[in-house]
């Protein structure tokens, strides 16, 4: 006994092929013409969303920030200041030309400071970066004076690739969210200015590898 031959002609198939078209394009057309989708909602919208207003809601501005003196792609931006944050500032309050009559007082002044900054065999020199007739002040290689509160333009003298990196946002962290203003951590919010080099340490969560 022979099979049967089924014979399909083109005219068959058309109607499976064109429902299909059919049923996304007008799936596709509603949905547009509701004004779903970002595009809609923000042409049918009462107010236009303020990005900013809505995030400071959340968590205000920090009260120790500082816009900085240069901009990235997005425009201005805070950093953390320095000042409040040193214990014997102002620094002119002993510094100030008179005389002291104490013995290795610099010693007895500053003796938790170990300058681990430069060539391993001659690591800077405290003047060069404070400035010798306003302590209250870094100073440039070209002798210009930095509010400690902008320290990052003193780091970035050596530190270009940094500073470039942490202006654009690739360096450092974040103190708020990445919606509204923009708040970044100062370089010696991480790093100790005599010391910047991180110790090597274990991660605070370590695994033993297995073997």
């Amino acid at each position: 006994m022979k099979n049967p031959t089924i014979k399909i002609s083109l005219f068959d198939i058309i109607p499976f092929c064109i429902l299909p078209v059919l049923l996304i394009f007008f799936c596709a057309q509603a949905a547009f013409s509701s004004g779903i989708g970002v595009a809609g909602k923000n042409k049918t919208a009462p107010k236009k969303l303020d990005m900013k207003t809505q995030v400071e809601t959340v968590i205000p501005l920090p009260k120790n920030i500082v816009m900085a003196n240069m901009e990235y792609q997005g425009g201005t931006f805070f950093t953390e200041t320095r000042k409040n944050e040193l214990k014997r500032y102002q620094c002119s309050s002993c510094h100030n030309n008179k005389k002291v009559p104490i013995r290795n007082a610099a010693n007895i002044s500053h003796a938790d400071i170990k300058v681990v900054h430069g060539e391993k065999d001659s690591p800077l020199a405290c003047n060069t970066c404070h400035s010798k007739d306003d302590r209250d002040f870094l100073v440039t290689s070209k002798g210009s004076k930095i509010d400690l509160d902008h320290v990052y333009d003193m780091c970035g003298q050596c530190h270009f690739r940094q500073k470039k990196d942490w202006i654009g946002g690739a360096h450092g962290k974040r103190v708020t969210y990445w919606a509204g203003e923009r708040v970044v951590k100062n370089c010696t919010s991480c790093h100790d200015p005599h010391s910047p080099l991180f110790k090597k340490r274990w991660p605070a969560t370590y695994s033993v590898p297995l073997n």
